[in-house]
């Protein structure tokens, strides 16, 4: 579970409430079927350098988002076995393995392990390494599966909701509602943190407000609406007026301006729901400076606008204003221009300029391809309520994240295939991005750890990692180095960012990428390249690995 750790009951703890929480070892049971199998072999000693990376990025998009480096720092901080995890392992593993090694396991930490990440927020690119983690070979193995969940989710969420802010804009609201539609509640919190840091402004999930600071937004649900028969449903029917104090009978005021506004609305006073109107005034009573309501549980046109309006006036009448509208269901397009035509009118019939600025909120199982073509459509939507498609990435389930051993005892390691998309990289390496002339992010360059950065201003030559023919000379305006060692000697050793914090460094790095790298459609693709010498680096270690064939 991602959202926050507890230490002292396990390797990792899932909050997910004040009251309860699980522990229990985060890794798959081959890791600790190849932890037994290194130590009865003596390597206990062997020190191995992992790296963990993506292959693709997600939505056919061309960018990622990297997220979840701060939980992975929790979890290194607290990184041990439990009595009761060595408890379990004894019973699930078979007998033949030695007692000694389960004394092994309780005295593991993290201390040893040396972990170079890039920082969080920060727009990432395929093949480029997000984590680079040293230290002794059991160890480093052993974290591999609580690493990748940390971050894979956390990734793909993060770029689901950067890509909502780009479709939608700067100007309107995003708020992620999907907490009933998440994998579970622990789902649920991560999608809800994520999906700020990626670019949403607020939630309707009360415990991520609770746990991350969120801004925390909500309404109702037609159930509310439905609820009320009539306006003999009203059993408080009075407000106090805002600065004096007085008592007034809000539900003759709106049935007055109700019958009022039906004539300049061109509305039918008898089509609009009795039941609707004793809904939304008991809501105002309850709540006069937070007015925001549904309109649509019966017909936005001939019943919700006009009571929503009926209310909004009857409220001003005592000092308070209304907030605005949401709308979940049938054409957000032509029933959000309805919507702000309707508040204009009223505005200037009765002079009261902030009528017409009413806010204007569309859910309704929205995608970013819904967004989009509402843009075309000239919506008047202030903000958009995102769910379902959302917090489960309905576009893509995973960011496939993975985790290869690159060196061993100081010694490069390769893994082949057949298919060239899946040979890793071998050995330590850095990364940088290298800005054009414009001063946007041109191409991520990775080197061996020991060759000398790049300098601005100096021709560098940038190879594709496996296609002798791409390549290109770069002359860099601005050279970014994209690794810093997080965790080291058992402590982080970075300042850690806050949420609000990591949000700004995705938009600001999102900033430094081209239009057209970003873009819905055939995005163009970025470039991640390798030096010459880790080329050719690669490329002997592969001939050195590959088995020669023979033809008969």
């Amino acid at each position: 579970m991602v959202p926050h750790f507890i230490c002292g009951t396990g390797i990792l703890c899932g909050y997910i409430s004040s009251k309860t929480s699980f522990s229990a070892p985060v890794l798959d049971l081959y890791q600790i079927t190849m932890a037994y199998a290194y130590w009865k072999s003596g390597k206990k000693k062997d020190v191995a350098v992992f790296d963990l990376f993506f292959r693709q990025n997600p939505f056919q998009g061309e960018f990622t988002i990297f997220a979840g480096l701060e939980e992975c720092l929790k979890f290194l901080e607290n990184f041990h076995y439990s009595e009761s995890d060595i408890t379990y392992l004894k019973e699930t593993l078979p007998s033949s393995i030695e007692s000694e090694f389960f004394d092994y396991l309780k005295n593991l930490t993290a201390k040893d392990v040396t972990v170079h990440a890039i920082e969080e927020g920060s727009v990432v690119f395929p093949r480029v390494p997000l984590l680079r983690v040293e230290g002794p070979l059991i160890i480093v193995q052993l974290l591999e599966t609580t690493l990748l969940t940390l971050i894979n989710f956390a990734s793909l969420m993060a770029t689901n909701a950067a890509r909502y802010r780009i479709a939608a804009g700067k100007q309107v609201s995003l708020l992620e509602f999907g907490l009933r539609r998440a994998q579970g509640p622990d789902g649920g919190l991560s999608a809800s943190r994520y999906a700020y840091v990626g670019g949403f402004d607020g939630t309707s999930n009360v415990l991520a407000g609770k746990l991350f600071n969120i801004p925390v937004r909500g309404t109702h649900a037609h159930s509310y609406i439905t609820s009320f028969t009539g306006t003999h449903d009203l059993h408080t029917k009075t407000l106090r007026h805002r600065v004096d104090g007085e008592e007034h009978d809000m539900l003759d005021l709106c049935q007055k301006w109700r019958k009022e506004l039906a004539t300049h609305l061109e509305t039918l006073t008898e089509e609009a729901s009795d039941g609707e109107l004793a809904a939304l005034i008991a809501f105002a009573i309850a709540f006069p400076d937070g007015f925001m309501v549904l309109v649509d549980t019966y017909d936005v046109k001939r019943s919700g606008l006009l009571n929503f309006c009926a209310v909004a006036m009857a409220l001003n009448n005592l000092g308070y204003k209304a907030v605005g509208i949401r709308i979940d269901s049938g054409d957000l397009a032509y029933l959000s221009n309805r919507a702000r035509e309707t508040f204009t009118l009223v505005a200037d019939k009765y002079d009261l300029p902030w009528f017409a600025k009413l806010t204007i909120v569309a859910s309704n199982d929205i995608n970013e391809e819904t967004i989009l073509s509402l843009n075309e459509q000239g919506h008047k939507i202030d903000c958009f309520g995102i769910g379902t498609h959302l917090v489960t990435c309905q576009r893509q389930p995973a960011l496939g994240c993975v985790y290869k051993m690159v060196e061993i005892n100081g010694q490069p390691r390769i893994k082949l295939s057949q298919e060239v998309a899946k040979v890793t990289m071998p050995g330590c390496k850095s990364a940088y991005r290298l800005y054009g002339a414009n001063g946007h992010a041109l191409i991520d360059l990775l080197q061996r750890s020991v060759e000398n950065p790049p300098q601005v201003g100096e021709k560098v030559l940038c190879r594709h990692p496996f296609e002798e023919s791409k390549r290109a000379y770069v002359i860099p305006t601005h050279v970014e180095e994209l690794y810093k060692v997080y965790w080291k000697d058992g402590k982080i050793v970075q300042n850690q960012p806050t949420l609000e914090g990591i949000r700004e460094r995705v938009q600001t790095s999102l900033r430094t990428l081209r239009q057209d790298h970003k873009r819905n459609l055939n995005p163009t693709p970025y470039k991640v390249a390798v030096s010459d010498e880790l080329y050719n680096f690669i490329h002997d270690l592969w001939l050195q690995n590959a088995p020669i064939g023979e033809l008969f």
